[in-house]
């Protein structure tokens, strides 16, 4: 009998190179099998892009088969992230949250790969997913810990205007009224 919990999906990074190997955590994803490595966005994934202008809610699970990372560095992602106009029906930012790497720690948005892709894991819930993500770093329960109730709020809702409340409620100063 299979686990519901046990249910997992498929992860695409779309390599750049642009940051310290050493420290990249979407190329630690790939060595430990927990992510490929892909030329171009597959069909119908979950495009995790911070210029979107639509968040993601656990409502777009129902059409993906996957989440697919665009791994750049932040200092380049202006020109580095561009998505043909055909894939943009899938593109999705993430709902605010604090980073818990220690590069970026307590940023509000400047997430790692593996943050992000733990995030929208866990919006999309497949949480036993996002927290084996998170494992693999010494500092990943830092990320889980620092926004389990926000991400935990972001989970039980399916609707942009719910997630805006709640990014409101969590973050005041986010919207400029």
């Amino acid at each position: 009998m299979n686990d519901p919990n046990k249910i997992q999906t498929r992860i695409s990074i779309l390599m750049h190179r642009q940051d310290d190997p050493h420290k990249c955590t979407a190329a630690k994803l790939i060595k430990f099998k927990m992510a490929n490595e892909v030329k171009k966005i597959p069909h119908n994934d979950i495009i995790l892009d911070p210029f979107s202008k639509i968040i993601l809610t656990k409502k777009d699970r129902q059409n993906m088969y996957g989440i697919c990372a665009i791994d750049c560095s932040w200092k380049l992602a202006v020109g580095t992230i561009r998505v043909d106009q055909r894939s943009r029906i899938n593109n999705r930012k993430l709902p605010a949250l604090l980073a818990g790497n220690p590069t970026n720690y307590a940023k509000l948005g400047m997430l790692s790969t593996s943050e992000a892709i733990s995030a929208a894991l866990y919006v999309l819930e497949y949480k036993e997913q996002a927290h084996e993500i998170m494992n693999k770093f010494k500092w990943g329960h830092t990320f889980i810990e620092l926004n389990y109730n926000i991400l935990e709020d972001y989970s039980k809702t399916t609707e942009q205007q719910s997630i805006k409340e709640i990014e409101k409620e969590y973050f005041p100063n986010l919207y400029n009224e």
